[in-house]
């Protein structure tokens, strides 16, 4: 299964931390997952239980959503709902030829014309949960992340736009053009740097918000891993070219998880990290295949089935306190 706990640790931490992968329309693995959470714990939204959220990409919407007071049955609905429209020529194949040198393939505006149903005039200062969310300033060649007011330092973030800020960690390169922000900087999608953003959760906690690290714990979930062979014989640059993006998101995945582990007090032996990311075949889903949307629930349902045990009395015990935002 996709669940990697380690645990030794059931009991509920002070403070507890969701993190969601980028993954494009496989993000609907872990929507889907923590809505199996909600309807086996007939509870409201699983947002409600969690002092902060990462998220990035689709991971950001995600976040987003469940901050904004949205379940995630619903934004499960949503992906489903929308998926086909937001990738519509997700059936023909893509060229190497064409994601090097063919642009974007899919046009912005559906995407904008979904979240806008979805999100509507909220901001991110509209949010109860503590909210992170990574995108890439392409302007200035820099990261940049979306933070709610939850320090004092942050003062900028709070009136933006939740479909901004999701446009633009959701602007995947040969995906999506870059979004360009109403204060004339050009976003694109934070998986380029931090698909997985566990770490700058964490970091986030013990640094920003001043958690102990042994008060912390985490329920870090991914789109499913591929099992990749990166050292196939006989294959020279073209190859490199394929891979090169697959080898980046899983060496940033695996760094991420093993800061995240070892500043909440892995050498220690404390397990503060719950990561659920299935292994799937090679090609069996893609960041555009909407043909396998039923596929990802399927697997959603099988791992909350196998870790919800495991997760009830560490993560949905008791709510979380609300965020409360600057007016």
């Amino acid at each position: 299964m996709g669940v990697d706990t380690s645990l030794g640790l059931t009991r509920m931490s002070k403070h507890r931390i969701l993190s969601i992968d980028g993954g494009g329309i496989k993000g609907v693995f872990p929507v889907s997952f923590l809505a199996e959470i909600e309807n086996a714990l007939s509870f409201r939204s699983v947002g409600d239980y969690f002092d902060l959220i990462a998220g990035t990409s689709v991971g950001g919407i995600v976040a987003l959503g469940l901050g904004l007071g949205l379940s995630a049955r619903e934004l499960a609905t949503f992906f489903v709902k929308e998926g086909p429209a937001i990738f519509p020529h997700s059936v023909v194949p893509r060229s190497t030829f064409r994601l090097l040198f063919g642009g974007e393939r899919y046009r912005p505006t559906r995407l904008r014309n979904a979240l806008q149903r979805v999100f509507r005039d909220k901001t991110i200062g509209d949010s109860r949960v503590r909210l992170l969310v990574p995108s890439f300033d392409a302007t200035k060649a820099d990261i940049h992340i979306y933070k709610t007011a939850h320090h004092e330092r942050f003062v900028m973030d709070h009136a933006l736009s939740a479909v901004e800020i999701a446009m633009a960690t959701a602007a995947a390169p040969t995906y999506f053009p870059a979004f360009d922000s109403k204060k004339s900087i050009a976003l694109i999608d934070g998986g380029i740097w931090a698909n997985n953003p566990v770490a700058l959760a964490v970091v986030e906690g013990i640094t920003v918000l001043d958690w102990a690290p042994e008060d912390i714990d985490v329920l870090s979930l991914g789109c499913t891993e591929e099992a990749i062979d990166f050292k196939q014989k006989g294959h020279g640059g073209f190859f490199w070219i394929r891979k090169g993006i697959d080898a980046a998101l899983r060496g940033q995945s695996r760094a991420a998880l093993g800061m995240a582990r070892h500043l909440t007090g892995r050498d220690k032996g404390l397990e503060k990290i719950v990561r659920i990311n299935p292994p799937v075949a090679a090609g069996r889903f893609c960041l555009d295949g909407v043909k396998c949307i039923d596929e990802l629930q399927g697997l959603a349902y099988g791992e909350a089935r196998h870790a919800i045990s495991e997760l009830k009395d560490r993560f949905f015990s008791v709510t979380a306190e609300q965020l409360l935002q600057p007016s």
